[in-house]
C-alpha cells in the first residue's frame, strides 16, 4: 500500500504549512512561518507565497495574517515590498557567529533530547516509507530531492539537506510526526547553522543519503532504519565535536 502526500509534488511548504487550529490561530501561524523560515524553504531574497494562499492554507484572516508578517518584519527575517513585483520577502540569514554561539545556543535547548527525538522520528519515518512502500509520484519526488543535494553548491547544501529530509517525513503519512520534525530539524539547523560546512563531512552525509533512498525504495525497512540511525549519529557527533 503507498503512503499518501498531501499537496502538490513540488510543494516545498506542504510538511510544514497546514490549518491552525481554532483559538491560537495567530500563535500557531507565526510558529509555522517562523519553521519556513528557519528551515531556508524559502531562501533568503526569494518571495513567500502570496497573502491570499497563506491565508487559506493556514486557515486564518488575512487581518491575522498581515500581523503575523508584521512580527517577522520587526524581528528583520522578513521585509515588505511595494509594487508589480512585490510582496513579502525573506530575509538573507546573518553569520550565525561560529563556535561561542554554538555554545550560546546550546544553552538554550537539552540538546541531547533534541538529538534523541530528531533520531525517533526520523528512524521512525524512513521505516515507515519503506514498510509501507511509495507510489510512483512519491518515489520520484523523493529521488528528485536526492538528486538536488548532490547537485547542490556548497552553500546551498543545508537549505537542500533539510528539504530531502522534510520530503521523507512527509511521505511517511502522518502529519503529526512530519509537523514534530519540521520543529525539531529547525532547532538542529540553528545549531548545525553555527559550525562551518565541511566537505568531508557532507561528502559522507551524502552518500548515506543515497543509502538511505535506496533502502526505502527497495522497502527494506530494517536497512533504511539502519542507515538513518547512523545518519543521525554523524549529525550528533558532529555538534558533539565542536563543543568538545
Amino acid at each position: 500500500m503507498s503512503v499518501d502526500a498531501d499537496g502538490g509534488p513540488d510543494d516545498r511548504l506542504t510538511p510544514v504549512l497546514r490549518p491552525v487550529r481554532a483559538g491560537n490561530g495567530f500563535e500557531e501561524a507565526l510558529e509555522q512561518i517562523l519553521q519556513v523560515v528557519r528551515l531556508g524553504l524559502v531562501p533568503g531574497g526569494e518571495r513567500l507565497p502570496a497573502e491570499r494562499e497563506l491565508s487559506e492554507r493556514l486557515g486564518i484572516s488575512r487581518v491575522t495574517l498581515r500581523e503575523v508578517l508584521k512580527v517577522l518584519q520587526d524581528q528583520g527575517l522578513v521585509e515588505s515590498r511595494r509594487g508589480r513585483y512585490g510582496g513579502t520577502f525573506v530575509l538573507p540569514r546573518a553569520d550565525a557567529g561560529g563556535e561561542d554561539e554554538l555554545r550560546r545556543r546550546i544553552a538554550e535547548v537539552d540538546i541531547e533530547d533534541v538529538l534523541r527525538f530528531r533520531e525517533v522520528l526520523e528512524v521512525g519515518a524512513a521505516g515507515l516509507c519503506a514498510t509501507h512502500g511509495l507510489g510512483k509520484e512519491q518515489a520520484d519526488r523523493l529521488r528528485e530531492a536526492l538528486d538536488r543535494t548532490g547537485d547542490a553548491p556548497l552553500a546551498e547544501y543545508r537549505r537542500l539537506d533539510t528539504l530531502l529530509h522534510l520530503t521523507l517525513a512527509e511521505l511517511c503519512g502522518s502529519p503529526t510526526l512530519t509537523a514534530q520534525y519540521a520543529a525539531v530539524r529547525a532547532t538542529v539547523n540553528d545549531l548545525l547553522d553555527c559550525i562551518p560546512l565541511l566537505v568531508r563531512n557532507l561528502e559522507h552525509s551524502q552518500r548515506q543519503h543515497v543509502a538511505l533512498v535506496e533502502a526505502v525504495l527497495d522497502r527494506d525497512a530494517d536497512g533504511a532504519r539502519r542507515m538513518m540511525r547512523e545518519h543521525c549519529a554523524g549529525t550528533a557527533a558532529l555538534l558533539r565535536g565542536f563543543l568538545a
